[in-house]
């Protein structure tokens, strides 16, 4: 799993109720539009706006119909449990990485429970052979994975622990992750970050707006240095990102398949004014 991956949305029916074509097009689309791989519901596909039955049938049917080893699957849940279940269907379909969120409920969270919870986890999942990577989103979480955290459980569990994503928005965070552990497959949650270059040791990007700026973050990820590529870059995702994001994305996917299932959102989003929609209209005519 590496470059870049976009975090896909899910498109819903009038019943809130996932669209299968619909979703399986974009998809399709991004893979063949520059994107290395994705990573299915994730906050951008609303996963946790979905229900265990719903996030099961997406997963299926991406296992279905696209190479297991270009997907990543969320599967973080506060419920161990239910994060068990979602992670060995995962495996069972074929994925070979979940996508996994800390338990964020109860707080203060402790070092020491973040491991005990990561450990049970690998525990339950014993010989089922399939990698986890944290999810590190403190803005939704309300809480940060230490990286005392992150590095001991990698280093006493190396073919379980393998990667994470970082949507803090702290490339210092990310540096220091590279440093203490060169193996582990460091994920930024924006593409800006490729600017840095292979000499970051980031393992590439996961991104909601590369779903709409694939191709252009694809001639970036091979020359980094390309300062009118990166500049057009991250002022896509800022004024993506100007508006609330996932029904942004979902509107400009929407937008480019002529598909209107990609308008609806999940509670708590709301649909997008017409002023929104009108200056999302204004960055896909510059595309």
């Amino acid at each position: 799993m590496k470059g870049i991956v976009a975090a896909v949305p899910t498109p819903l029916d009038a019943h809130g109720a996932p669209v299968k074509d619909t979703f399986l097009e974009h998809c399709a689309w991004a893979l063949a539009n520059g994107c290395d791989a994705l990573n299915i519901l994730g906050t951008t596909g609303e996963a946790n706006s979905l229900g265990l039955a719903h996030r099961k049938q997406v997963m299926a049917w991406a296992a279905e119909a696209f190479d297991p080893s270009r997907l990543m699957v969320g599967t973080g849940l506060t419920s161990l449990e239910d994060t068990l279940d979602l992670t060995r269907a995962a495996a069972d379909m074929g994925y070979g990485v979940a996508l996994v969120l800390p338990p964020f409920y109860y707080k203060p969270v402790t070092e020491e429970g973040l491991v005990a919870w990561y450990e049970a986890l690998d525990r339950a999942l014993g010989a089922t052979p399939i990698e986890i990577y944290f999810y590190n989103f403190p803005q939704m979480t309300g809480l940060k994975i230490p990286a005392d955290v992150v590095e001991r459980l990698a280093k006493t569990h190396p073919k379980r622990f393998t990667g994470i994503k970082d949507s803090s928005g702290d490339l210092d965070y990310c540096r220091e992750l590279v440093r203490r552990l060169p193996d582990l497959k460091v994920f930024p949650s924006s593409e800006t970050a490729l600017t840095e270059g292979p000499g970051a040791g980031f393992a590439g990007c996961i991104s909601a707006t590369v779903n709409i700026s694939a191709p252009l973050c694809a001639r970036l990820l091979q020359d980094p240095a390309n300062e009118t590529v990166a500049d057009r870059v991250a002022s896509i995702r800022a004024d993506i990102a100007a508006h609330p994001l996932v029904p942004a994305v979902k509107y400009l996917v929407g937008r480019r398949a002529a598909e209107s299932a990609w308008n609806r959102v999940l509670p708590p989003f709301q649909q997008l004014d017409d002023a929104a929609c009108g200056s999302l209209d204004r960055i896909a005519e510059t595309l």
